[in-house]
C-alpha cells in the first residue's frame, strides 16, 4: 500500500511539474493546477509539510465564484503570529524572487488574498499561506500576486489595503 502511494505521489508530481511549465500565464481555469504532495518528501524541521488534495479528488483549487474575494487576514493577533515562509534559497528563478517577496513583506502578504483560490481547498488563509510551504513554487498566480505586492510597497509606497485593492482589481476578474 505504501508504494502504490509513494508511486501515486510521484506520478501527482510529474503531472503537476508539467502543468505549471507548460501552462504559462493564462486563465484561472487554464492555470487549474494541481498540487504535487510531499509524500515522497519527508517535512523538515523547517518547513511545513505541503498540503494534501482533499480526499475527492479535487485539485484544490476551487476558482471561487465570479467576484468572489478569496480568504486573507486582518486580525492583528494573527498578523503578529505568522509562521515562517520557506528559504528562498531553496528555489530558483522566479519562484526564488517570489519567496523572496514573500520572506521581506510576510505582514503585506498576509493581508492578501490568493486567486488561484487555495483558501477552499487547502485551507490556506491568505496568499502568505502559499509560502508557508511549496504550494507558490508551483503556482504561477502566487508568485505573480507577490512580486506585484513587493513591486507596489516598494516602488509606489501603497499599503496593504491599496495593494489589496489592486490585486483584486488585477486577478478578481479572471
Amino acid at each position: 500500500m505504501k508504494n502504490k502511494l509513494f508511486i501515486l505521489g510521484l506520478i501527482l508530481s510529474l503531472v503537476v511539474a508539467a502543468a505549471c511549465t507548460s501552462g504559462g500565464h493564462g486563465t484561472a481555469s487554464q492555470e487549474k493546477v494541481a498540487r504535487r504532495t510531499d509524500a515522497t518528501r519527508p517535512a523538515s524541521a523547517t518547513e511545513t509539510p505541503a498540503h494534501e488534495p482533499p480526499a475527492s479528488g479535487h485539485d484544490g483549487h476551487d476558482h471561487g465564484a465570479p467576484g468572489e474575494i478569496p480568504a486573507f487576514e486582518m486580525s492583528l493577533a494573527a498578523l503578529k503570529n505568522l509562521p515562517p515562509t520557506l528559504a528562498p534559497e531553496k528555489f530558483a528563478g522566479k519562484q526564488r524572487l517570489g519567496y523572496l517577496a514573500a520572506k521581506e513583506i510576510p505582514k503585506t502578504i498576509a493581508q492578501l488574498p490568493c486567486y488561484c483560490h487555495c483558501d477552499k481547498g487547502f485551507g490556506h488563509k491568505s496568499l502568505h499561506s502559499c509560502f508557508v510551504d511549496d504550494h507558490a513554487a508551483h503556482c504561477a498566480i502566487c508568485i505573480d500576486e507577490a512580486l506585484m505586492a513587493l513591486q507596489l510597497e516598494k516602488t509606489e509606497k501603497l499599503g496593504p489595503e491599496q495593494i489589496r485593492e489592486r490585486i483584486i482589481a488585477q486577478y478578481g476578474s479572471k
